[in-house]
């Protein structure tokens, strides 16, 4: 710990003892508990352990944890060590516990909760800044989400050194980065526009014209975009084209793949090496895992609000022998579930569903609108057991699926 100050060299110390506290306890791996501990003892800290490093930070409502991953993947093929969080811990207890942990790392790529964005650009004295998606999450803690994008755009304009990699397909995120100096527009896709029919700025209707829009009265419109991805290919400044093949499923990884690369090009990486690099990413903390429970080979989604559901929906294989969602309605979570109403559960209507979680009977109601078959196994491990043998697909929120996690891995030791 050469070169910090006395009082930051103490909140480390105590941070580390917290941490083996909490793992001589069984209660995890201490990291969070940890850097709780510090803060508390050095309020400062993450600018102190941030200090010489150049930093992305990456934040929207959804594909923190996986865009984080592919960055830091593309990032590395620089030569150099970069720090990150394994687990996905976006505020700032989860911040310093990375940079703790990598403090010799000279670059580092930090998911950043919404509402902590701009004080983390502050004290990190970020390089750059990947803006993926604004929608609705969790009401009861987040609140409405234009208020999120006046927030996200005020810590953009405090900081015009900033590089900012956006994606130019959300409304809401391009009004953050419209104004910004130095912006790097990237077309990742926009799944979810239920929450972006009236223009942030003016208050005026969205038009949409296939990829373009625009909003009625203003000048504000999509900019033409420096990266873009196809079913196949990722395309870039200067005529740059490559092949992105990628592990993880789905329309919105290769989004957000986009998004890392043009990220990780912005620090100084081959472009070419980045897109290898986040070729090579798999599994996010459990997210699109495979594991073998009994007669059952269970696949792991995360979804957490309803843009989310609608990709995470879209992954789903319809062909697997049982489907089990999982919904709990704790504080992580937001304890409001009236979201379950506007994801579109309809789809099922011609399969079946295992409801399960704590808010399992909320689920089970809204699949009897939904018109879709379904039980209800409040258990998420019995609901998979009451599935065919076979495949079976879990889609859980936030709690049910680190919750499940880790009664999975408790069986596996």
């Amino acid at each position: 710990m050469p070169g910090l100050p006395l009082r930051a060299r103490a909140a480390l110390l105590a941070a580390r003892s917290a941490a083996w506290a909490s793992q001589r306890a069984g209660r995890g791996k201490g990291s969070m508990i940890g850097g709780l501990v510090a803060l508390k003892i050095e309020p400062n800290l993450m600018a102190r352990l941030a200090d010489g490093k150049r930093t992305v930070v990456v934040t929207g409502t959804n594909g923190k944890s996986t865009t984080t991953r592919m960055t830091a993947a593309a990032l590395a093929t620089t030569g150099r060590a970069v720090a990150t969080q394994a687990d996905g811990a976006n505020m700032d207890a989860g911040i310093v516990a990375a940079l703790t942990a990598h403090q010799g790392a000279p670059l580092a790529a930090l998911e950043v909760d919404e509402l902590h964005v701009p004080h983390v650009l502050d004290a990190t004295a970020a390089q750059a800044l990947v803006l993926l998606n604004l929608s609705r999450d969790q009401l009861d803690r987040v609140g409405e989400i234009n208020a999120i994008e006046r927030r996200l755009r005020a810590g953009v304009d405090a900081h015009p050194e900033l590089t900012v990699v956006a994606n130019c397909d959300d409304v809401l995120v391009t009004s953050v980065a419209y104004d910004a100096k130095k912006v790097v527009w990237v077309a990742a896709g926009a799944g979810w526009t239920s929450d972006s029919t009236s223009c942030p700025r003016s208050g005026e209707p969205i038009v949409r014209d296939g990829d373009h829009w625009y909003s009625t009265g203003t000048d504000f419109s999509r900019p033409e975009p420096d990266w873009w991805v196809d079913d196949t290919s990722i395309y870039g400044p200067d005529g740059f084209v490559a092949p992105l093949t990628l592990r993880l499923p789905g329309r919105a990884n290769r989004g957000n793949a986009a998004q890392a690369v043009a990220a990780a090009v912005a620090m100084g990486a081959d472009p070419l090496a980045a897109v290898e690099a986040v070729g090579t990413v798999g599994e996010v903390a459990g997210r699109y895992g495979v594991v073998t429970v009994g007669e059952h080979t269970v696949r792991m989604l995360l979804a957490k609000n309803p843009a989310g559901w609608q990709e995470a929906m879209s992954m789903i294989d319809g062909t697997a022998e049982g489907l089990v969602i999982a919904v709990n309605g704790q504080v992580p979570d937001g304890e409001d579930l009236s979201w379950l109403w506007d994801v579109q559960f309809e789809r099922f209507e011609n399969g079946k569903v295992v409801a399960s979680g704590e808010r399992g009977a909320d689920l089970a109601v809204r699949l009897t609108y939904a018109g879709a078959e379904h039980t209800l196994v409040a258990d998420p491990l019995a609901a998979i057991a009451s599935c065919p043998p076979g495949r079976v697909e879990v889609l859980a929120n936030y709690t049910a699926f680190r919750d499940l996690n880790t009664a999975l891995e408790g069986r596996n030791r």
